[in-house]
């Protein structure tokens, strides 16, 4: 019998904010987005878990979290903290 593979474990990137903003401004512009981000867009942590927030006058645009590989998830729906 073969012995199963085992996963590697995923690479964790140490990124700094200024580094996931701008991934999170370019993810939000190729999704369609047309609406600038504003200076007060920025990295913010809430309930143990760190998200990329896009805000401008109008309001939050997108909320993006930032997963344990350093992947950037977009939420539809983000906790109320964060508004």
């Amino acid at each position: 019998m073969a012995k199963a593979k085992k996963k590697p474990k995923p690479r964790k990137l140490l990124l700094d904010d200024e580094d996931y903003l701008r991934r999170g401004i370019a993810a939000w512009f190729r999704g369609g987005g047309y609406d600038q981000p504003a200076n007060d867009s920025g990295v913010e942590d809430c309930n143990g878990k760190s998200y990329v927030v896009l805000r401008n006058v109008n309001g939050t645009l997108a909320v993006y979290r930032i997963r344990n590989e350093g992947i950037l998830k977009r939420l539809k729906r983000w906790p109320e903290e964060i508004e």
